[in-house]
C-alpha cells in the first residue's frame, strides 16, 4: 500500500513566496480568478490579528454588551482599535465587493468594521454609478451592520451623503423597522443632512422614534438633536416646547447637554412634571 505524505498547509506567506505549495495550488482547485480575492482576505484578517490584544478584547466584549440578552449578544472581539482598523483599511481598498462581503458577514467584530470602513473609503472614491452600487450593497447587508460602532462610523457616510439630493423615503422605512440597527441607520444616517444645515428629516425621524423602547435609539436621537442645536438652537428649542414632555429622558439629556445649565434645569424640571 502507498505511502501518502501530508501537505503543509498553505498560507498567504508560503503563497506570496512561490512555494512548491503555493505552486501546486495555481494548478488544482483554486481558480486564476479566486486566488488574489482569497488571500487578500487572508492578508487583511492576519494583520488584524497581528494587532489584536486580548486584554483589550476583553473590555470590549463588555462595552459592546455580548452578554446572552443584550444587544450585542454573539459579537466576538479580538481587540484591535479603530486607528489601526482604519491603517489596514487604507492598505486594502481597493478589494473588491465580494472580498467585502465575505468580510462582512464574519462573526468577528473587527472584521466587519475594516469591511464597512473599506466601503467608506471605495464610495470616497467612487463615481455616481460607483456610489449607487456601494449604497445599495449597503442596504442589502443591514443585518450585518448589527452594532452602534459600526452604524455610527459608515451610516452618515454612505447613506446619508448618498441621499442627500435623493428621496429620503427608505429612512423613513428604516425608521419603523423591526430591526434596532435599520432604526438607528434611519437617524444616524442624517448627520450627513446636518453637516450640510438641512435639519428636517432629522426632526421628523426624531419624532417617529419618540416612541421607541430601546436605549440606543433615544441616544442617537439626543446626539442628532445636540448636532443641530450646534446650528440652530431656535430650531431645537421649538422641537422641545412640543415634545420634551413625552421625550425619554435619556434622549432630552443628550440633546441639552451644552446648553447652558440653567436651561438643563429648566428642561429637566418640566420632563420630572410630566414623569410624576
Amino acid at each position: 500500500m502507498p505511502i501518502y505524505k501530508m501537505k503543509p498547509p498553505i498560507t498567504p506567506r508560503t503563497y506570496a513566496r512561490g512555494s512548491s505549495t503555493a505552486n501546486t495550488e495555481r494548478r488544482t482547485h483554486i481558480s486564476a480568478a479566486l486566488r488574489p480575492r482569497i488571500w487578500r482576505r487572508e492578508f487583511i484578517k492576519e494583520e488584524l490579528r497581528k494587532s489584536s490584544n486580548k486584554e483589550k478584547a476583553k473590555i470590549l466584549q463588555g462595552f459592546f454588551k455580548t452578554a446572552p440578552g443584550e444587544y450585542g449578544h454573539g459579537d466576538i472581539f479580538i481587540g484591535v482599535c479603530v486607528p489601526s482598523i482604519r491603517k489596514i483599511a487604507k492598505k486594502h481598498k481597493d478589494i473588491n465587493l465580494s472580498s467585502i462581503s465575505q468580510l462582512l458577514t464574519s462573526h468577528i467584530h473587527e472584521e466587519r468594521l475594516i469591511a464597512l470602513i473599506i466601503l467608506v473609503l471605495k464610495f470616497d472614491e467612487a463615481e455616481a454609478d460607483g456610489r449607487k452600487k456601494i449604497y445599495e450593497f449597503y442596504l442589502r447587508n443591514t443585518k450585518y451592520i448589527n452594532n452602534w460602532d459600526l452604524v455610527d462610523l459608515t451610516a452618515p457616510n454612505i447613506v446619508g451623503r448618498f441621499l442627500a439630493d435623493s428621496d429620503k423615503k427608505i429612512l423613513y422605512g428604516f425608521a419603523k423597522s423591526k430591526s434596532l440597527w435599520e432604526r438607528r441607520i434611519s437617524i444616524v444616517s442624517t448627520f450627513s443632512f446636518i453637516r450640510n444645515n438641512c435639519f428636517s428629516d432629522t426632526l421628523k425621524i426624531t419624532r417617529l422614534l419618540l416612541a421607541d423602547k430601546e436605549d440606543l435609539i433615544h441616544k442617537a436621537c439626543g446626539w442628532m438633536l445636540r448636532e443641530v442645536a450646534k446650528r440652530d438652537k431656535g430650531l431645537v428649542d421649538d422641537f422641545l416646547s412640543k415634545h420634551c414632555k413625552n421625550m425619554p429622558r435619556v434622549m432630552l439629556r443628550y440633546t441639552i447637554e451644552r446648553f447652558p445649565e440653567k436651561e438643563r434645569k429648566a428642561y429637566l424640571t418640566v420632563k420630572a412634571v410630566k414623569t410624576f
